[in-house]
């Protein structure tokens, strides 16, 4: 589907890591739409909980269900036919499901398309575990964005915080650990860095710094 793909920059990396926080400063800098992976996979949760399903459902009745479904994401709100979900996708349960969901093969495939056709008609900053590898290995610039477990751990707690779930530390820490073993070790578009990736650890590192080291390196692309 490679048509007449526009310019796309895309940031990889593990849940916690700041993926999203930066790819809108990017987005916003450049003047590019911003399409965020994660939250098309948090509605396919979504839906697929809402109607009872779990990582024990079958393919056919996961397809059952994609069939009837229609995922978009529009100037940063995701909608599930024409429902806004953008709210409803960030809990504890379904950042669970995301993950477990996200390995499915039908799943992936559903949403494979839908990502892809992004970059055709716009300039875009797309971010998500396997942007880099699977879904854009032709994007003109990636970047693989990381942090320390202790780290990615504390920002999704001060996450689920602010939004009012409740949540300890401790149980943040191990939903990181857990996801991060299902993202690496899946068969199907495992979490890993794309050889031409800008690496950057942001474990130690401000939202700015972060920022400044990707206009570096973005510098000439337009």
């Amino acid at each position: 589907m490679k048509g007449n793909m526009k310019k796309v920059i895309a940031i990889d990396g593990p849940s916690g890591a700041g993926k999203s926080t930066i790819a809108k400063l990017i987005a916003k800098e450049l003047g590019f739409d911003y399409l965020d992976t994660g939250a098309l996979y948090r509605a396919v949760a979504l839906v697929l909980r809402e109607t009872g399903l779990d990582e024990e459902s079958s393919d056919d009745k996961l397809r059952e269900v994609l069939a009837k479904t229609s995922i978009t994401f529009k100037n940063g709100r995701v909608f599930i036919n024409d429902r806004d979900v953008s709210d409803t996708i960030r809990s504890a349960e379904i950042d669970h499901f995301s993950s477990v969901f996200s390995a499915r093969k039908i799943v992936r495939d559903f949403l494979h398309d839908t990502q892809r056709k992004a970059a055709l008609s716009s300039n875009i900053v797309v971010e998500g575990r396997d942007t880099t590898t699977v879904l854009f290995p032709d994007a003109v610039r990636k970047i693989f964005l990381d942090a320390s477990v202790e780290e990615r751990a504390h920002r999704r707690y001060l996450q689920f915080k602010e939004k009012g779930i409740p949540v300890n530390l401790e149980d943040s820490r191990k939903n990181v650990i857990d996801r991060d073993m299902r993202d690496s070790s899946r068969l199907i578009a495992p979490l890993k860095k794309a050889p031409d990736a800008l690496f950057i650890d942001s474990s130690n590192l401000s939202i700015e710094q972060v920022f400044r080291k990707i206009q570096e390196f973005i510098r000439d692309i337009s």
